[in-house]
């Protein structure tokens, strides 16, 4: 197995480590997340591997819907890292909701390291079937049909005599 030495990466770990409190404990603001639409739901998976459910804490505010977890790394006093890459510390997103969204049945769950919520779509954004109105053709067939009645009626009444 070969190994590549990349330079900017090895310099982004080395800028992380000094920014850090000592190189025990990383701040992260990343949380991958996939987001797509299934019918008249948002469904939204977000990664957060190793993150104490408890520590999970959802807020909506006006149509902003942050997303705040914990996670950390468990250490014995006194031990002297060799490698430390997994982050750790506060994480948290935040998701424009917009106004076609049912803000009060927002689910979520936790399970497997991956946040799953679940948007529901407002009833006011939901495509709907609009019925065309046929006008009744009736009363312009009844009013054009008694003069038809007339006429045929006169036909009808000169063969007859």
């Amino acid at each position: 197995m070969a190994l590549t030495f990349d330079p900017f990466r090895e310099m982004d770990r080395m800028a992380a480590r000094l920014m850090t409190s000592g190189g025990t404990e990383r701040s992260s603001s990343w949380m991958p997340m996939d987001l797509y639409r299934a019918g008249d739901h948002y469904i939204v998976n977000v990664d957060l591997p190793g993150v104490d459910p408890g520590s999970i804490d959802l807020n909506v505010d006006a149509n902003t819907l942050t997303i705040q977890a914990e996670r950390t790394i468990g250490s014995a006093d006194g031990a002297q890292w060799l490698a430390q890459e997994r982050p750790a510390g506060r994480y948290m997103r935040q998701l424009g909701l917009g106004n076609d969204v049912d803000l009060e049945q927002i689910q979520a769950h936790y399970e497997h390291g991956v946040l799953m919520l679940t948007i529901p779509v407002a009833e006011r954004a939901k495509p709907r079937k609009i019925t065309v109105e046929q006008r009744d053709r009736q009363s312009a067939i009844s009013t054009g049909g008694s003069q038809q009645s007339e006429a045929t009626a006169g036909a009808s009444s000169s063969s007859e005599g």
